[in-house]
């Protein structure tokens, strides 16, 4: 009669953690813009809008500094 023997070993973890701080276990590298991939369309389009304004509004607000720094000067 034949009996199999039980498996006496199901999981280890030995070495795991010396293994993966060899090279240092290091932070997911953040990007300064994140994709907008996948984003209410909706939303994209206002935000575009939204952009193209505020930019307008800076170079309207730089151009009367400069007008009023060369009236002064």
């Amino acid at each position: 009669m034949l009996v199999k023997m039980a498996k006496s070993k199901n999981h280890t973890n030995h070495n795991q953690n010396k293994k993966a701080h060899r090279n240092g276990i290091k932070k997911p590298k953040s990007h300064r813009h994140p994709s907008l991939k996948g984003v209410d369309p909706k939303f994209l389009r206002n935000q575009r809008f939204a952009k193209r304004g505020t930019f307008l509004l800076k170079t309207k607000e730089q151009a009367a500094a400069k007008a009023a720094a060369a009236k002064t000067a």
